[in-house]
């Protein structure tokens, strides 16, 4: 039976053509070389100059490997991972032999002197000891891969089990928002019923790890239309986001949740009703977003919901971003406020 060729997210290889994995040969090259002089039984009395030409020799088997793996990756990524190795392996190995050979006959007449063995014993040793370091070196790689993809899909699955726990919420406030004017306002209702289905057509969408700043913003507009038709000139919004790019990615319903949480416990406790204000700005590489509301004259009767929603959203950030992502909480002057701060990733 035919194996199918892994996705590209599902290949064990590593891009060897980046400057972070060229750097890890070049170390690992060079402890080698200091491994196989030190447990030389050649004949030197000059242990830094056979380490120099052990080196030399190390280095240009590491970083020729390196560069065969490289422009051979395309070819290999199509393949399964099984037969990817294999090929991977049997390549290295003749690149060894080619490598030795070559090495072997530059040395001249000195060879023997030098190496310490005749052509043929430095040729099987140098197979042999490329063998098992092969061997190892992929075997290595593709058990890190495992763990990588489990620790990726444990992420996604945390992710998604979070995103669904604040939809419920989400669905319960906006069904109340809609109840509320069935009655007295008909027709706002039904607007508001449009809002809705709107609403549940981008949240319920595809599970997405980012969306672009843009459609989270309108997301939000979108739901605090829904709750002006319920809460009229009580409801006021002030928007000062214009400079933040369109593109940014953010997880989704980062925003709507805060600013629900802005309407129910500090818009709506008020007779009089408030301003709630949507800030954000790049600095460098971070995005910073602020939404402040005013506080409740008395202590909010949804507070033990608030802390859920806030929750949620600091362990995703965290899922998202580790410790790049913070979420901080400020009451002062009567005024709450909520800044997040996130890496700046742009959509290209």
């Amino acid at each position: 039976m035919k194996t199918s060729a892994p996705k590209p997210s599902e290949f064990f290889l590593p891009d060897f053509c980046g400057l972070h994995s060229v750097l890890t040969v070049v170390v690992l090259s060079e402890l080698f070389a200091l491994i196989f002089t030190l447990g030389a039984p050649g004949t030197s009395f000059d242990p830094w100059g056979q380490l120099a030409l052990i080196s030399l020799f190390m280095q240009w088997a590491g970083l020729s490997s390196a560069a065969l793996l490289c422009a051979s990756r395309r070819v290999l990524a199509r393949l399964s991972n099984v037969a990817a190795a294999l090929s991977a392996y049997f390549m290295l190995l003749l690149l060894i032999l080619l490598l030795s050979e070559v090495a072997y006959r530059l040395a001249g007449d000195a060879g023997h002197v030098l190496y310490g063995t005749n052509h043929g014993e430095f040729l099987l040793r140098n197979l042999a000891i490329g063998a098992i370091v092969i061997a190892l070196a992929l075997r290595y790689l593709y058990v890190q891969h495992q763990w990588k993809q489990r620790i990726r899909a444990e992420a996604e699955a945390r992710l998604q089990a979070l995103q669904a726990r604040i939809r419920p919420h989400f669905l319960f406030n906006s069904i109340n928002t809609v109840t509320s004017l069935i009655h007295d306002r008909p027709d706002q209702a039904e607007e508001a019923l449009l809002d809705l289905a709107d609403l549940f057509r981008a949240s319920m969408g595809e599970e997405q790890r980012r969306i672009p700043f843009a459609d989270e913003l309108a997301l939000t507009r979108r739901y605090l239309h829904m709750e002006t038709l319920r809460l009229g000139e009580r409801l006021r919004v002030e928007w000062r986001v214009d400079t933040i790019p369109p593109q940014a990615l953010i997880p989704p319903l980062i925003l709507q949740p805060l600013v629900e949480n802005a309407v129910y416990h500090g818009i709506e406790p008020h007779r009089q009703g408030g301003t709630i204000t949507l800030a954000g700005h790049t600095r460098g590489n971070t995005l910073v977003l602020e939404l402040s509301n005013p506080l409740p004259p008395q202590p909010a009767v949804h507070k033990g919901g608030n802390r859920l929603a806030l929750d949620n959203i600091r362990e995703r950030l965290q899922a998202h971003y580790g410790r790049q992502a913070a979420l901080k909480i400020d009451e002062n002057d009567g005024i709450y406020r909520v800044t997040l701060t996130l890496p700046l990733e742009v959509e290209a």
